[in-house]
């Protein structure tokens, strides 16, 4: 991910409600969810949350795919991962202890029960 993309990338992220999008349909999966079904988790008109799914898909955070009369969206894990890796391509600097605790915190979300 180069800085164009990340600054559009962080400039979606920014808004309260867009955030929460983001991170509902992390947690959903790769299936993703309807997005009657995102509007109702997030109590958010359809015209309010038309506009910040379009906003999300246009940055290249989610993607959309019609399913009959209906849009299901779904994360794009591999751009959120690329804006994870921009953000932390240079942490280390020679010293792993300073990004030891981001990637302690991913590696410990990531584990299996």
């Amino acid at each position: 991910m180069d800085e164009a993309h990340a600054l559009a990338a962080f400039a979606a992220l920014s808004q309260e409600t867009r955030l929460r999008i983001v991170r509902l349909l992390v947690s959903a999966g790769p299936e993703g969810m309807a997005a009657g079904a995102i509007g109702e988790a997030l109590a958010a008109s359809s015209s309010r949350l038309s506009f910040h799914l379009s906003q999300l898909e246009h940055a290249g955070l989610i993607q959309s795919q019609r399913e009959g009369r209906s849009i299901r969206y779904s994360a794009r894990y591999e751009s959120l991962s690329g804006l994870i890796a921009f953000l932390m391509r240079d942490c280390c600097q020679g010293r792993p202890e300073v990004c030891a605790p981001a990637v302690n915190a991913l590696a410990a979300c990531c584990q299996t029960p």
